[in-house]
């Protein structure tokens, strides 16, 4: 955590498969992932269709272009919506009371490669996520996987500018 709270600024791209029980394969999008440390995060997909996710604060702000929509939550409005972004810009930042506060986390292996496991501790949590696994190595995310009760799932990889 100590790591992840040095990065400042970040740039990547990422390739996102959802695993529905309802599809036969996975439904694919990507983009562009920015963070701004502490808590600025932007999500912007490209294809299948441009939409923008973007999180500065307590507001999570979603555009979407192509239908002339957007809409800005306040996240302490939406428990579950406030639950899964800090497991990502929680992680980001290094802010592990965050992480506590939403999850019960567990880590596995090393500094070199890591594995975060985020066990959601509320019910209402509990009833969308079952299990978030976040795959790292040193200071920087490689893939994170959002496991629902159900078995659907998803898994984003993160590739960042440079590598």
């Amino acid at each position: 955590m100590q790591s992840m709270r040095q990065v400042k600024t970040a740039r990547a791209t990422f390739v996102e498969r959802k695993y529905l029980s309802i599809v036969s394969g996975p439904l694919e999008s990507s983009g562009t992932l920015l963070y701004n440390a502490p808590d600025r995060l932007e999500k912007h997909t490209l294809l299948p269709a441009p939409e923008s996710l973007v999180l500065a604060g307590d507001e999570l702000t979603i555009t979407n272009e192509a239908k002339h929509q957007r809409r800005t939550l306040a996240l302490q409005n939406y428990p579950i919506v406030w639950a899964f972004v800090e497991s990502i810009r929680s992680t980001l930042a290094g802010d592990l009371p965050t992480l506590s506060r939403f999850y019960s986390v567990g880590l596995e292996g090393d500094a070199a490669q890591w594995r975060l496991i985020l066990t959601p501790s509320e019910p209402s949590i509990q009833a969308a996520v079952s299990k978030i696994r976040i795959v790292g190595g040193r200071n920087q995310v490689a893939s994170i996987e959002i496991i629902e009760p159900g078995g659907d799932r998803s898994v984003m990889t993160i590739t960042e500018e440079g590598r």
